[in-house]
């Protein structure tokens, strides 16, 4: 799992009456004749592509978050499993704001300790990243903590949640020279809790990438909207919630290939799983007749399964904080159902174009991590990137790597690659941090007066590379 910034300035739609997607033209894997005469040869299917299409055939419209699933995570063929796929870089299909800028990382890495000391100092820590992407974010943090002293002598192990060889392969690669002892796992339930060493978390543009389900709310109640091939003439057509027959509008994001073999389809009847998702929230009550929702059963269950690792016992005075963490990524606190898009070679594309060989991503919902945490710890935000950032001292910490700087154009360099972490017009707003810190002593979330949240911390201290 991954993630990124895609360098586009996205002007994202809440849910109310949004109604993605056109209804795609029927297409099959051949040459097609268009009333000019002019012959069109559709793109050769991807093998995610044809597994998508065997899958539909036999077993009927398929949920977007088996869509998804299979797009990025398919063993062989998904976009983050197949070492073939330029993932990162100019070369690639994304840049993150880690390789950006070393700053990033060392002001996330801060605010990590600043925790730590001011609930747990002493106690041994343990690092998790999900979704380390090329491990550039964790070089950057472990850095850090070498250079301080109330950390340099306490991390005992960095544990890395990481699904695709070829990913872990790069993140091996990149840190495999810190001097800590590393360890991968397939998933978060995989990682033991530990009550004797403090926990830190860190998931950086890793919720966007998980499966998530579209919902669309009808005068009956809550239906699923599915996928389903675009030459199936048996799958049922999207309806208005007035029962009218509809041809969907385009997506905000992209126009919809032509040559697509997908179309989306509202399944006909309720089913349990559309109406326990539509349920799982009370703020989704809210939404009205002929909404969508996107919503990620996956999301909450990482969020809960996190609120566990650092749930303590609220009857034990002596309890210290098992931990703390941040998410970043893209979203707000507000449920989406509009947010799904595709991205190929650093440009949008429709969600359909080329199964395994785009990113795909989804805006989080971050009042619904919340509600996963339950009571099991104190959460703080979400802020944006560019609040987060310039709160945890990035212009001091800028003056510093400017100030040792060997050349102008360095200085230039780190001008420049700051700005655009904090841009107001992109990534400073695009980009939401959430905190969240286990509870201490006999104490729940509502009472934990004088807790450290959101504090700045001059890091003129720390030499750059």
């Amino acid at each position: 799992m991954l993630c990124r910034n895609r360098l586009v300035q996205s002007r994202f739609r809440t849910h109310v009456g949004a109604k993605p997607w056109a209804s795609l033209a029927s297409l099959k894997h051949r040459t097609l004749t268009t009333s000019r005469g002019y012959v069109t040869q559709a793109p050769a299917q991807t093998e995610v592509e044809k597994i998508l299409l065997d899958t539909i055939k036999a077993t009927g419209p398929i949920s977007y978050a088996t869509y998804m699933q299979l797009c990025l995570s398919h063993p062989t063929e998904g976009y983050y499993m197949n070492p073939s796929n330029p993932v990162f870089g100019k070369q690639g299909d994304f840049i993150t704001s880690p390789e950006i800028s070393q700053v990033f990382g060392e002001l996330i890495a801060i605010w990590l300790i600043i925790h730590y000391t001011s609930t747990a100092p002493g106690r041994k820590i343990r690092l998790i990243e999900l979704g380390p992407g090329r491990g550039t974010l964790m070089q950057d943090v472990l850095r850090v903590f070498s250079r301080i002293t109330a950390t340099q002598e306490q991390v005992t192990e960095v544990m890395l949640v990481e699904t695709s060889p070829a990913m872990r392969a790069l993140q091996e690669e990149k840190l495999e020279g810190s001097g800590f002892k590393l360890t991968w796992f397939n998933s978060i339930d995989e990682i033991p809790r530990d009550e004797d060493q403090f926990t830190m978390i860190v998931a950086h543009e890793f919720f966007d990438a998980l499966p998530f389900h579209l919902l669309e709310k009808t005068h009956s109640g809550w239906r699923e909207v599915l996928i389903t091939s675009a030459s199936d003439p048996a799958a049922p057509t999207i309806l208005k919630a007035s029962g009218s027959s509809l041809t969907s509008t385009d997506p905000p994001f992209a126009t919809p290939s032509k040559k697509s073999r997908f179309r989306p389809v509202l399944a006909p009847n309720a089913t349990f799983s559309a109406t326990t998702l539509g349920a799982s929230s009370p703020r989704f009550a809210s939404i009205p007749v002929g909404g969508r929702l996107e919503v990620s059963p996956t999301s909450f269950k990482v969020a809960k399964s996190i609120g566990e690792l650092l749930r303590h016992d609220p009857d034990d005075e002596s309890t210290p904080s098992l931990g703390c963490g941040l998410f970043v990524d893209y979203g707000g606190d507000k449920a989406y159902g509009n947010s799904f898009r595709g991205f190929r070679k650093h440009k949008i594309v429709d969600v359909f174009n080329r199964p395994g060989k785009c990113d795909l991503t989804v805006n989080v919902d971050f009042a619904f991590l919340k509600e996963a945490f339950s009571n099991n710890v104190i959460t703080f935000g979400p802020i944006t990137q560019y609040n987060f950032l310039t709160g945890m001292g990035l212009n001091q910490r800028l003056w510093a790597l400017q100030r040792s700087a060997l050349s102008e154009d360095r200085k230039s360099a780190i001008q420049s690659s700051a700005k655009r972490l904090i841009d107001l017009t992109g990534m400073g707003i695009q980009y939401s941090f959430l905190g969240f810190s286990g509870l201490w002593g006999k104490s729940d979330s509502s009472n934990q007066v004088g807790y450290p949240r959101w504090s700045l911390l001059r890091l003129t201290t720390i030499r750059p590379l």
